[in-house]
């Protein structure tokens, strides 16, 4: 099977309604098993092109490796994750999502992946979070390598501390304003 290449990012940015809401679920891997109608629109996908796909398919290249690797460490912890998104579009567009990633199990407890909704932030978060995700990507090129995510996760959890308040306090005070 060829690999699709990725889109070439453009800096046409696709905005989400404020009654809109983006659904999916993944297995346990991060390969798509359901999307809703408003993902397919936001992305610009078809239901056949995103599902059995991994969801970093959407994973826009200024979005930090060490976001996700924050965001997969806290999964596997069994904990709810909460962040700010950026993902590419179809054709090289763009969205911002507020996204609240949560383990799924059956009716036994059993676990059978994740499940996510996102919807659209608040514009000001954008603004704050963008500068540190520039900052998250500037510690990576400059650490390269295996540890270049885990430089990354560390500066902005460092970052944090310095306001004194947790990751998720963070992200909810950005989400309130």
């Amino acid at each position: 099977m060829k690999k699709r290449l990725p889109p070439t990012p453009t800096q046409q940015e696709v905005s989400l309604s404020d009654d809109e809401f983006i659904v999916s679920k993944t297995d346990g891997e991060g390969k798509i098993t359901y999307i809703n109608r408003v993902f397919m629109q936001t992305s610009g996908y078809t239901e056949a092109e995103l599902l059995d796909q991994n969801h970093r398919m959407i994973r826009h290249p200024d979005m930090p490796h060490g976001l996700f690797q924050h965001m997969w460490n806290t999964l596997k912890n069994g904990n709810e994750f909460i962040g700010f998104v950026k993902n590419l579009c179809k054709n090289g567009g763009h969205y911002w999502v507020f996204a609240h990633v949560t383990p799924d199990h059956d009716a036994q407890g059993s676990f059978r992946g994740y499940y996510s909704v996102r919807r659209k932030p608040e514009k000001n978060a954008i603004t704050t979070i963008a500068h540190l995700y520039d900052a998250m990507n500037q510690v990576e090129q400059n650490n390269g390598g295996r540890s270049a995510a885990s430089a990354s996760a560390q500066h902005m959890l460092e970052y944090i501390a310095d306001k004194e308040l947790s990751y998720d306090e963070f992200i909810l005070q950005l989400d309130s304003h």
